[in-house]
């Protein structure tokens, strides 16, 4: 792997089910297959792998993107492609990450309710909405969309292999990826 580009960490923030990690997994593909040091960091994957048990509350959800931040900080420190597939709901705790993470590009994965409740197979919102799962972003947790991401993709509307594309034509454009 080369890292003679600069790191950056590439931020995707969503509603559960919005796309997410299915793009991150398409451009951590992408950027591998043009030998670029990368490396996925999915907030669910992440969250199980610490010592400390993470709940759904705000200082836990907090918490657990403090620590995928770190492993950003530190990867993008070291010229590597931080990927990072995480819900991040509050706009005051992604500002904070901006502002610790150097080159970090925030992607914004829209989709409506509706769509992520048709999409999730593992029935999640099925089980918040009936009340057996409580603090479930976008049911009865807030979920703050972006004021200012270097990019929106509406995963409604636009394929995931477009949206890939768009996502490393930003990179391009940002200088941070040939």
């Amino acid at each position: 792997m080369t890292t003679k580009d600069p790191g950056f960490t590439l931020w995707f923030t969503g509603l559960p089910c919005s796309g997410k990690t299915t793009l991150a997994k398409l451009v951590t593909a992408e950027l591998e297959r043009r030998n670029r040091a990368v490396e996925l960091l999915d907030g669910d994957i992440i969250r199980s792998q610490w010592p400390t048990a993470l709940g759904f509350s705000r200082h836990d959800r907090e918490e657990n993107i403090r620590r995928i931040a770190f492993g950003c900080r530190l990867l993008s420190k070291h010229g590597v492609a931080a990927v990072a597939a995480v819900i991040s709901p509050f706009r005051a705790m992604r500002d904070e990450v901006r502002a610790s993470v150097p080159n970090f590009v925030e992607v914004y994965v829209n989709a409506s309710i509706e769509t992520c409740i048709q999409r999730d197979v593992k029935g999640m919102y099925k089980k918040a909405l009936a009340g057996e799962i409580t603090d479930f972003t976008g049911i009865d947790a807030p979920y703050e969309p972006p004021l200012r991401p270097e990019l929106t993709i509406s995963t409604e509307t636009e394929d995931a292999a477009a949206s890939a594309q768009r996502i490393l034509a930003t990179l391009r454009d940002l200088s941070y990826i040939r």
